[in-house]
């Protein structure tokens, strides 16, 4: 039986506030993993109010050249709307242990998410259940550091 998508908007939004409040209570210094991957800050604009928007992600695959997120959004039948923004403007900042970066977003290939995928499901195994229920194929996320212009 799939879970009404009104109950995960609810559980999303407890665990995106309960983790902003968490950093702010702790000075930022707490939690440093999540589930075992790196919490993150995504900063994005919004594609139709072209307001900055930020929302606490976790990145099961992280390194100096990349983060990777997964566009799961529980089991919902829709793409995130940090997904939707990213997608109509891949310049964003991503803010990690309290350093924001410039960055770049993009989907990855197909060829690329079959490649990172059994990390990724190694890494939380919860994202094996989360395509499993649902229809859509859930994006992963490639955001590397933006390339100056000179």
């Amino acid at each position: 039986m799939r879970t009404p998508d009104k109950a995960i908007d609810v559980g999303s939004w407890m665990l995106e506030h309960g983790h902003r409040a968490l950093l702010m209570v702790s000075g930022g210094r707490f939690p440093r993993k999540v589930l075992g991957m790196q919490p993150i800050e995504l900063h994005t604009v919004g594609r139709k109010s072209g307001i900055q928007r930020s929302t606490m992600l976790t990145a099961p695959i992280f390194d100096e050249k990349r983060v990777v997120v997964v566009a799961s959004k529980g089991r919902h039948t829709d793409h995130p709307d940090w997904y939707k923004n990213l997608a109509a403007n891949p310049d964003v900042e991503v803010t990690i242990n309290g350093d924001t970066t410039p960055m770049h977003a993009r989907t990855a290939s197909p060829e690329e998410r079959a490649a990172m995928w059994p990390t990724i499901v190694a890494t939380y195994k919860g994202y094996a259940g989360y395509q499993r229920n649902t229809d859509r194929d859930i994006p992963v996320v490639i955001l590397e550091p933006r390339v100056s212009e000179v």
